[in-house]
């Protein structure tokens, strides 16, 4: 006849030690504030890699319009020599514009997104975690950045296809890359920002129409800033996509640029665009 089977002996503390009976009495503390910002920014980062790998027809189709800005626009221009461009050819001057131009044409509607989360309910579920706003925002705006890079490369292979005078020193190719993400990072958190205004996908579609050649056309993507009126002139200088050309065409062509006011007003940008777009996260969730 077999008897009950034995109880299994609780472990004592010698066979377990203190560090490990602490850790079962009382959990470790999740991960929260400011420390899950980096994997949240690289999580963001991998989910668009992962949704340009299954589709790639998005890099195809957007990259049609700097081919012909370049192709028609630039190479019109260079022949009839009507803007000055202080001696390099226009299609050089005007190959940075362009990167900046592809760049902030995919960020600027990265709102929409946002507003498709809030509908599917995907942005409640976010708000309820540990992470913080600004850390969504981030990952959301420096995601956008990487869809953006990835564009500018199209544009600096076309640009180099057709003869432009770029520089292939890695120093200043990763400031390109630095300069494309700040960009990007801060139009998409003005995306973010009108969606939390706005709260529907059609008036952000309207607005975001209705800014966009407004905010290329008052910068120096085009002509320089000297050719251009009194106005317009102070308009480009408070225009974030003027900076980030200048650093640009800094970088890639070595032409004089204000490489350290640029960064700055790029950084600066970027952070007043999370704060804002943060701050309005709630609005949009409700």
């Amino acid at each position: 006849m077999s008897g009950a089977p034995a109880a299994p002996r609780p472990a004592s503390a010698e066979e377990t030690g203190p560090g490990r009976l602490d850790l079962l009495l009382v959990p470790p503390r999740a991960r929260t504030g400011w420390r899950v910002l980096p994997a949240r920014v690289v999580a963001m980062c991998v989910v668009e890699l992962q949704k340009l790998r299954h589709d790639r027809t998005e890099l195809y189709t957007r990259a049609v319009q700097p081919a012909l800005w370049l192709l028609i626009f630039g190479e019109t221009f260079t022949r009839i020599k009507a803007i000055p461009t202080g001696g390099i050819p226009y299609i050089d001057f005007l190959a940075p514009g362009i990167i900046a131009q592809s760049a902030m044409f995919i960020a600027i509607f990265y709102g929409i997104m946002i507003i498709w989360e809030r509908d599917a309910g995907i942005l409640t579920k976010l708000l309820v975690t540990p992470t913080p706003r600004a850390a969504l925002i981030s990952g959301k705006a420096f995601a956008s950045g990487v869809k953006a890079l990835i564009q500018a490369v199209v544009v600096i292979v076309i640009a180099a296809a057709l003869g432009v005078g770029l520089t292939w020193n890695p120093l200043r190719l990763l400031g390109v890359a630095v300069v494309v993400v700040l960009g990007s990072a801060f139009f998409s958190c003005l995306s973010m920002t009108i969606a939390g205004i706005v709260l529907t996908r059609d008036r952000l579609m309207g607005i975001g129409q209705a800014i966009t050649m407004p905010l290329f056309f008052a910068s120096n993507a085009l002509y320089p800033v000297a050719i251009m009126p009194g106005w317009l002139q102070v308009v480009s200088k408070i225009n974030p996509l003027s900076y980030q050309v200048d650093a640009l065409r800094g970088l890639l062509l070595g032409t004089p640029s204000h490489l350290l006011l640029d960064f700055g007003v790029l950084v600066l940008a970027a952070a007043v665009g999370i704060a804002a777009a943060s701050s309005l996260l709630g609005r949009l969730a409700r």
